[in-house]
């Protein structure tokens, strides 16, 4: 079962971060147009465009990745202080109440959209060049069938934390600090000498 937990999560990890490479590009291009509009007042005609389509890109294909390292911002007051078991119980209920539900309409809708998109062979009305957008609204369902592959894995790990009271082993390539932080404060020790371990890479160390 760990190796088809990682394998899922290996999955969402070279999605996101192939498209993680537009940033790169995103980077360029925008540079690219400032440059040309205050330097020699010639924007290009395509600079908008790319400019949502890369970062759109990113944002959507990113998605699988975030929930694969339990990055997804969420209000956890009170749930980061539950037992695990308390904690698979709840994300077990929001998983099919709200996270499936919310990502079939997705995947349904972003097929439909992108459906239309190739059959009008439309184009942005945004900049004069006008850009295909077909090829960039089939990312749409794409990103939500990543993002449901992924919450299969997640609704694995709740059952499992419900069973043995402890969360399955995640691919470590991203460590989250605030949960070494709050393992500082459980032990005892104060503000300042956690803010001096992480300022002097203690964490990262002892991690080695």
């Amino acid at each position: 079962m760990q190796r088809f937990l990682f394998f899922i999560d290996h999955t969402s990890v070279w999605v996101g971060k192939t498209f993680g490479w537009c940033i790169l590009a995103l980077t360029l291009a925008t540079s690219y147009d400032v440059f040309m509009r205050y330097a020699f007042r010639a924007p290009t005609d395509w600079g908008y465009d790319a400019s949502y389509m890369l970062y759109g890109s990113l944002f959507m294909m990113a998605g699988a990745y975030a929930l694969s390292r339990n990055g997804h911002v969420r209000g956890d007051v009170l749930y980061r202080f539950m037992p695990i078991r308390w904690q698979a119980g709840v994300d077990l209920t929001l998983y099919f109440i709200f996270f499936f539900p919310a990502v079939i309409a997705l995947m349904y809708s972003g097929f439909e959209y992108a459906k239309m998109a190739w059959v009008i062979k439309e184009h942005s009305a945004l900049s004069p060049d006008g850009p295909p957008l077909y090829h960039f609204k089939s990312l749409i369902p794409l990103a939500g069938f990543f993002l449901f592959l992924q919450g299969i894995a997640e609704v694995v790990r709740c059952v499992r934390a419900l069973k043995t009271g402890e969360w399955p082993q995640r691919l470590s390539d991203v460590e989250e600090l605030e949960k070494q932080i709050l393992k500082d404060a459980q032990q005892g020790m104060t503000g300042d000498e956690i803010l001096a371990a992480v300022a002097t890479g203690k964490h990262k160390e002892d991690k080695q």
